[in-house]
C-alpha cells in the first residue's frame, strides 16, 4: 500500500466536487434539480472577448509556451483597468502578475510567504479555500469570526487580544463572499494599519466589485498599502469568464517577485488566445457593467422571493453574486438544505460550509435564469 502524504489527512475533498456528485445522482434518477449553490456565471463574455480568441488562433506566436508573467499588453490592461475603475496606479512590469484564476493565486502566495508553524488569520465565515490551502502548506489557520451585528467586518479588538507574533499572512474578502458585504473605506485602512503594526501580510480577494455594486474599492488605493498588502482579482464574475481560468495579483514588486518564483516552477504561462480575450474584456466600459448588473437585478429581486417562501430575512444592501440568507431561529443549516433538495429539488448552499459564523444562514446564487428561479418559487410555494 503507497500511502498518501500526511498533508492530506488535514484537508478534506472540496464540499462542491462532493455534493454536486449527489445532485448529479439525483438528475441521473430523472430528478428535476435546480441548482441554486454554485456561482458559475451562465451568460455569455462580451462578443469582442470571443472574436479575440478566436482571432488569435493564426498567429504565429499563439500555440507556444508563454512567459511566465502574461504578454505585456495583458499586464498594461490591467493597470489600465485599475486606474481606471479603482484610481490605483501600477507598473505593469513589476506590480502586476496574471494567474490562471484567483484561486491559483491563492496557493501561490501561500507558498511564497508561509513556513510551517506560521500562522494566517482566516475569515469566519468566509471562502474554504483559505484554509485549506494554509492546511496543505503546513501553516497554522486562527479563524477571526465575523458575525452580522458588525456587518461583517473584522473586529479589530478581537484581533489585537490575539497572539499576533507568529502570524504572518491575513485573508480578506470585500466585498465578502458569501455574506455580500460591501468594503468599507475606513475598514480598508485600519487593514493596511493593522498589517503595518503587526508586520502581517494583508491579501484582499476582490472578485465580486462589480456585481450589484456602485463603489467597486480596492485594498491597494489605501495610502501605503502596497507596503504590506496584495489584492486578487479575477475575470470570472466581472466577464462570465469563470471556465477560462483568468486572474492576476497586484501589489509591490517585492511581493510579486516572490510569488513569480513560485509560479513560474509551477506552469508554463496562460495560453496566448486566452490573454487576448481578456485584454478586450478589461477593455468594456460602464455600459457592460450596468447591461450584467440589469440581469442579476432581476434574478436578485426573484431570489428575495424565493428567501420569503422559504421565511428567511436578508439584507437589501448586500452586493455580489449571492443572496445570504438567514435562517428562521433553531433551524439548522445543513438539514434545512437538504430537507429543500429532497422535497423540492432546489440545492441551495449551507451557510456552514464557508466556517461556523456561517450556522443559521444559507447561500443562493444569481446564476441561474428567471424561468428556474421562478420554478423555484412556485415549488416552494
Amino acid at each position: 500500500m503507497i500511502e498518501a502524504a500526511n498533508r492530506l489527512q488535514t484537508v478534506e475533498e472540496y464540499y462542491f466536487s462532493k455534493k454536486l456528485r449527489e445532485v448529479n445522482a439525483l438528475i441521473a434518477d430523472g430528478n428535476p434539480i435546480i441548482n441554486l449553490g454554485i456561482g458559475s456565471p451562465d451568460m455569455q463574455p462580451p462578443k469582442a472577448v470571443l472574436s479575440a480568441i478566436s482571432a488569435s488562433f493564426d498567429k504565429p506566436q499563439a500555440h507556444k509556451y508563454q512567459s511566465y508573467q502574461g504578454i505585456p499588453e495583458l499586464r498594461e490592461a490591467i493597470s489600465g483597468f485599475y486606474k481606471t475603475h479603482f484610481d490605483v496606479n501600477l507598473c505593469a512590469s513589476t506590480e502586476v502578475l496574471p494567474l490562471m484564476g484567483s484561486k491559483e493565486g491563492i496557493m501561490h502566495i501561500s507558498m511564497a510567504y508561509l513556513n510551517a508553524g506560521d500562522t494566517v488569520l482566516i475569515p469566519n465565515p468566509g471562502y474554504p479555500t483559505y484554509q485549506s490551502v494554509t492546511k496543505l502548506v503546513g501553516a497554522k489557520g486562527v479563524l477571526y469570526n465575523l458575525d452580522e451585528a458588525n456587518n461583517w467586518m473584522p473586529d479589530f479588538e478581537a484581533l489585537e487580544q490575539l497572539d499576533l507574533s507568529k502570524v504572518k499572512l491575513m485573508w480578506v474578502n470585500y466585498p465578502h463572499m458569501p455574506t455580500g458585504a460591501k468594503p468599507i473605506k475606513s475598514v480598508l485602512e485600519k487593514l493596511v494599519a493593522f498589517g503595518k503594526k503587526h508586520q502581517i501580510l494583508i491579501v484582499n480577494d476582490n472578485p465580486y466589485s462589480f456585481i450589484l455594486n456602485d463603489s467597486p474599492k480596492s485594498i491597494l488605493s489605501i495610502d501605503g498599502a502596497k507596503d504590506v498588502c496584495l489584492e486578487l482579482n479575477s475575470l470570472s464574475k466581472t466577464f462570465n469568464m469563470a471556465g477560462w481560468r483568468v486572474g492576476m495579483v497586484m501589489g509591490a514588486q517585492v511581493h510579486i517577485n516572490n510569488i513569480l518564483k513560485v509560479k513560474s516552477n509551477m506552469d508554463s504561462g496562460m495560453f496566448y488566445g486566452i490573454q487576448q480575450g481578456a485584454i478586450e474584456a478589461l477593455k468594456c466600459s460602464k455600459i457592460w457593467f450596468a447591461s450584467l448588473n440589469d440581469v442579476y437585478k432581476e434574478r436578485r429581486d426573484l431570489v428575495w422571493q424565493l428567501a420569503d417562501a422559504l421565511q428567511c430575512t436578508y439584507d437589501k444592501e448586500a452586493t455580489g453574486l449571492f443572496v445570504w440568507a438567514k435562517l428562521p431561529v433553531l433551524l439548522e443549516s445543513e438539514a434545512f438544505i437538504d430537507q429543500v433538495l429532497k422535497q423540492h429539488h432546489i440545492f441551495i448552499t449551507p451557510g456552514t460550509i464557508f466556517g461556523t459564523q456561517g450556522e443559521g444562514y444559507i447561500r443562493f446564487s444569481l446564476c441561474a435564469t428567471t424561468k428556474a428561479l421562478q420554478e423555484c418559487i412556485a415549488r416552494i410555494k
